[in-house]
C-alpha cells in the first residue's frame, strides 16, 4: 500500500490533484480556527476551558463535530459544510414534488449546473439563519450552557452598536460557508473528487485526538472499552458498506450496419446501504431543531410542551431520544432510497437498449423485480445505519451518562462519515492509477 502511494506521487497530474486536495484541507482548517470580527477570541478559549469539565447534555455536538470544534469557537467557517448539505438535501426532497426541478434533473449536465445554482443559493440562505440563531445564542450564553453568562463572547463596550456587530459576524459566517462551499468544489473538480465529503472528513479527523484525550482524562477503562468496540464498528461499517447485491443482466445482439454489437453480460449493483450517511444527517438535524426551539424560546419552564422536549428529547441518554432518533433513521433511508433510485426508469433504461433480466420478462415485470430487490436489501441497511448511529447514546446510558462518549469519532454519524469517505477515495485513486497502468491501490 505504501508502494502504492509512492507510485501515486510519481504520477505528475495525480501528484498535483492530491497537493491541491492537501491545500484546500490546510485553508479550511486555517479558517475554522480564524475567529470572527466581533467575537472575543479569550472569552471563547475561556469558555470553552470551562465547558471540559461539565456534561455538555448533546448541545450542538453535532454540528461541532462536523465543522471541526470551529461551531463553539465561533470562527468564520464556523458553520462548515452543514448549510450546503441540507440545502443538498433539501433540493434533492424537492426534486420528486416540483416539476421543474425533475425537469432540469432529466437535461442532463445543463440541468444539473442550474440545481447546483439553486443549491449555492439556498446554502446561502439558510448559513444567514444558522449563523443569525449561533450567535443570538452565543450572546445569551446558551451555546456553552450557561458557564459563560459573566463572560461575554461579544463584548458590548466596544465603542460600535451592538446591532452592527452581530450583523458583521453574521455577514462573515455566511461569507465562510460560501468560502467552504467554494472549496469543496474546487477539490471535487481539480482534486481527487467528493470535495464537500473530504471536508467532513477532515472536520472529524481534526477532533479525533481532542475527543479520545478528554475520554483518556475522564476514565482509562473507558477509553479502552471505546477503542475496543470502535474497531468493531469500524470492521462492520467497511464489511457493509462494501456489500452489494449483484442483479445479472444480458443485453441481446444487434446488428447495426455490418457490425454486431451487444450480446454482453453485466450487471446492476445495488448497495446494502444505498442511501449512505444521508438519513443519519437529516434525522440529526431534524431531532436538533426542537432543542434548538427551547433554546431560543428562553425561559419557559411553566410551559409543558418545552418541559417534555427538555425532559425526554434533548438527553441522548433517554430512551424516548434513542427510540426516536432510530425509528427516524430508518424512515429516511426507505424514502431516500425510494426518492434515488427509480426502478421503472431503470427497468425502461434497459428495455431501451436490449437488456434484460434472466428470467424477468423486460417492462414492468423487471421493474416489480428490482423493487423487491430494494425493499429486501434497504431493511438491513436501514437496521445498520440505525444502530450504528444509537451507539454512542447506548454507551452515554450504560457508562453512567458520560457526555464525552457521544463525540468520540470511532461511533454513530462520524464512523459512517468518516469510514465510507474514506473508502470512496482510494477507489477514485485507484482507478486513476489503473488508468496509468498501475496494479492499483488497494491491490499492492
Amino acid at each position: 500500500m505504501l508502494s502504492a502511494f509512492l507510485s501515486a506521487f510519481k504520477t505528475p497530474d495525480l501528484r498535483k490533484k492530491l497537493l491541491f486536495t492537501l491545500a484546500m484541507i490546510a485553508v479550511y482548517r486555517v479558517g475554522a480556527t480564524l475567529p470572527s470580527p466581533g467575537v472575543s477570541y479569550g472569552n471563547v478559549q475561556t469558555c470553552i476551558d470551562r465547558l471540559q469539565g461539565e456534561d455538555q447534555d448533546g448541545v450542538f455536538t453535532l454540528l461541532n463535530l462536523f465543522s471541526g470544534g470551529a461551531l463553539l469557537q465561533l470562527s468564520v467557517f464556523a458553520l462548515g459544510i452543514m448549510p450546503y448539505i441540507t440545502a443538498s438535501i433539501i433540493l434533492q426532497l424537492l426534486t420528486v414534488v416540483i416539476p421543474r426541478l425533475e425537469q432540469l434533473k432529466k437535461e442532463g449536465q445543463a440541468g444539473q449546473a442550474k440545481i447546483t445554482q439553486y443549491t449555492r443559493y439556498l446554502t446561502l440562505g439558510l448559513a444567514v439563519l444558522q449563523a443569525s440563531a449561533f450567535v443570538a445564542l452565543a450572546r445569551s450564553g446558551q451555546l456553552f450552557n450557561n458557564q459563560c453568562n459573566d463572560t461575554p463572547i461579544i463584548p458590548e463596550d466596544t465603542g460600535l452598536n451592538i446591532w452592527l456587530t452581530v450583523g458583521v459576524i453574521v455577514v462573515a459566517m455566511t461569507a465562510g460557508t460560501g468560502v467552504v462551499m467554494w472549496l469543496g468544489e474546487m477539490i471535487t473538480d481539480r482534486g481527487v473528487g467528493n470535495g464537500m465529503s473530504v471536508l467532513i472528513f477532515s472536520s472529524i479527523a481534526a477532533r479525533l485526538p481532542y475527543e479520545g484525550f478528554q475520554i483518556w482524562q475522564k476514565s482509562k477503562t473507558t477509553f479502552t472499552v471505546a477503542i475496543g468496540v470502535g474497531v468493531l464498528v469500524i470492521t462492520a461499517v467497511v464489511f457493509i458498506e462494501q456489500a452489494q447485491r449483484r442483479v445479472p443482466v444480458q443485453y441481446a445482439k444487434r446488428m447495426i450496419g455490418r457490425r454486431m454489437y451487444g450480446g454482453t453480460s453485466t450487471y446492476i449493483p445495488l448497495k446494502v446501504n444505498q442511501a449512505g450517511v444521508i438519513p443519519v444527517i437529516f434525522a440529526s438535524s431534524l431531532m436538533y431543531l426542537p432543542q434548538l426551539a427551547t433554546q431560543l424560546a428562553g425561559d419557559s419552564s411553566t410551559n409543558p410542551v418545552v418541559t417534555w422536549i427538555n425532559r425526554y428529547l434533548v438527553p441522548q441518554d433517554n430512551w424516548v431520544h434513542i427510540a426516536t432518533y432510530f425509528l427516524m433513521i430508518v424512515f429516511f433511508t426507505y424514502f431516500y432510497v425510494s426518492i434515488t433510485f427509480n426502478p421503472t426508469e431503470v427497468a425502461d433504461n434497459m428495455r431501451k437498449y436490449g437488456g434484460f433480466v434472466h428470467g424477468i420478462r423486460p417492462g414492468k415485470p423487471t421493474a416489480e423485480y428490482l423493487d423487491f430487490i430494494l425493499s429486501r436489501i434497504t431493511l438491513p441497511g436501514a437496521l445498520y445505519l440505525g444502530i450504528i448511529s444509537i451507539l454512542p447514546n447506548l454507551f452515554i446510558g450504560l457508562m453512567g451518562g458520560n457526555q464525552a462518549l457521544q463525540n468520540f469519532p470511532f461511533g454513530g454519524t462520524a464512523v459512517l462519515i468518516m469510514v465510507g469517505v474514506g473508502l470512496e477515495t482510494v477507489k477514485q485513486i485507484e482507478s486513476q492509477l489503473m488508468q496509468r497502468n498501475y496494479e492499483g491501490f488497494l491491490r499492492k
